[in-house]
């Protein structure tokens, strides 16, 4: 099962030219991580984002935070790639980066494999997915949405 999950994340990527590994879906992304403890899922969302909105909930070995921007100003975290060689050392490692609604969780796979990572993957729709017509989250695709683990603020 799991390497029938890589497999189609691969083809995602080669599909659409991705410059990483490829993309899996949340309930892609919980099922790895529940067959190979040793997947990691990378949250690149900012930590008032993780605190406030709420995180997923998996076991804390495979979960590493890794802010891409600094709350507040939203500026790019000048130590991303030193935090995540600090938090994810062995660059063969299978890395799952999520963040809100999947935008940063991509560039975060980019930087990674552009830096030695082999096996980066982005988790599509993100931990809140897209607005819904009026506005809200957590209602069109994600984590959440998916009925996958998570713990609010």
């Amino acid at each position: 099962m799991t390497q029938d999950i890589i497999n189609a994340a691969q083809q995602r990527g080669k599909e659409q030219a991705w410059p990483y590994a490829g993309a899996v879906t949340p309930s892609e992304a919980h099922q790895l991580l529940q067959q190979d403890s040793k997947v990691v899922l990378v949250d690149v969302r900012t930590n008032a984002e993780r605190d406030w909105v709420g995180r997923v909930v998996i076991n804390e070995v495979q979960h590493q935070a890794v802010q891409w921007s600094l709350y507040p100003g939203g500026i790019p975290n000048p130590d991303f790639i030193a935090q995540l060689q600090a938090a994810v050392p062995d660059k063969s490692s299978t890395i799952l980066f999520l963040c809100r609604s999947g935008v940063r969780s991509r560039h975060g796979a980019k930087l990674a494999t552009e830096n030695g990572y082999a096996n980066c993957y982005d988790i599509l729709q993100g931990f809140e997915g897209d607005k819904d017509a009026d506005g809200h989250r957590k209602t069109v695709g994600g984590w959440c949405k998916a009925g996958l683990p998570w713990m609010g603020a």
